[in-house]
């Protein structure tokens, strides 16, 4: 049976910036607009939080069994260590799920019912990306669905429901969060291009190859940087985005030396801040003007 300590870690805390960014960002754009709802953002954080925990466990569930994990060097793998049981596995995706959809229809309730439908599309994307007969995760679309689902969906969904609209402001910061959060998984499967390529795993960066997946993560930690400028048009506070620089600096540096292996985990970790500070740094710009 699993410690508490090995359910977190299955939970991988690195990517929870990924669910929270894109909240900060989006709460940055309501307030932008003179709309900024705290309940919904805390909801809204809800509704995030739930969906990459679960997508995590049903990552980890779908992989596991597929036997993808068995020679995985990167974070704990409950179902590929045999920590714990499958179902179990499955069951806490489920759990999270459950949690984030209780959330999302609290949201919809007050915002606009057809926020719903966008609920289901994501649980729909959480799983499919390993589950399924034919996972999208395995032909190579993973980071374009990460960019969608953790960069536009959430945080134009966070602007939408606290603003009732959304505007371009909320769109560039969209895509920042969208380059950010595929940058993690970018650095991920980089990682494992070697145990992804000998379990059938055809993600992108095994498309691409090891040296393309490198200039990918560079522009995709890049672009934010450039966004902040672009964001200038609306506030010289956006400006204030630009402290991510040397995060995002730091997070491409064992990417850039040529890094292999556990020796990337790094990345994931650093890119994650970049994020943050990004987010943390542009919503306060947008508070401010």
């Amino acid at each position: 049976m699993a410690t508490p300590r090995q359910w977190l870690d299955g939970a991988r805390p690195r990517t929870f910036p990924n669910a929270i960014a894109p909240v900060i960002a989006g709460t940055g754009a309501a307030g932008w607009l003179g709309a900024a709802d705290w309940w919904k953002a805390v909801a809204a954080m809800v509704v995030a939080l739930a969906l990459v925990i679960g997508v995590n466990y049903a990552n980890d569930y779908s992989d596991g069994i597929r036997g993808t994990d068995d020679a995985r060097v990167g974070p704990m793998r409950l179902v590929g260590s045999r920590a714990a049981a499958p179902n179990a596995v499955r069951a806490a995706a489920f759990l999270s799920f459950a949690v984030a959809g209780i959330a999302g229809v609290v949201l919809a309730a007050t915002t606009a019912w057809w926020l719903v439908l966008i609920g289901v599309a994501c649980v729909a994307g959480a799983w499919f990306y390993t589950g399924g007969k034919t996972p999208y995760g395995y032909l190579g679309f993973g980071e374009v669905a990460v960019f969608v689902f953790f960069g536009l969906v959430a945080v134009l969904g966070t602007q939408f429901v606290q603003a009732q609209r959304i505007d371009w402001v909320g769109a560039v910061c969209a895509v920042a969060i969208g380059c950010y959060s595929s940058a993690v998984l970018v650095a991920n499967n980089l990682r494992d291009i070697a145990s992804d390529t000998d379990a059938g795993k055809i993600t992108l960066a095994v498309r691409l190859g090891d040296a393309r997946t490198r200039h990918l993560h560079l522009g995709l930690v890049a672009l934010p940087s450039v966004l902040s400028l672009v964001l200038v048009a609306a506030t010289p506070w956006a400006l204030v985005g630009l402290v991510a620089i040397p995060l995002s600096y730091r997070a491409n540096a064992p990417v850039r030396a040529g890094a292999l292996g556990p020796a990337l985990i790094p990345a994931l970790a650093a890119t994650g801040l970049a994020m943050i500070a990004w987010a943390g740094g542009t919503a306060v710009g947008l508070f401010l003007a």
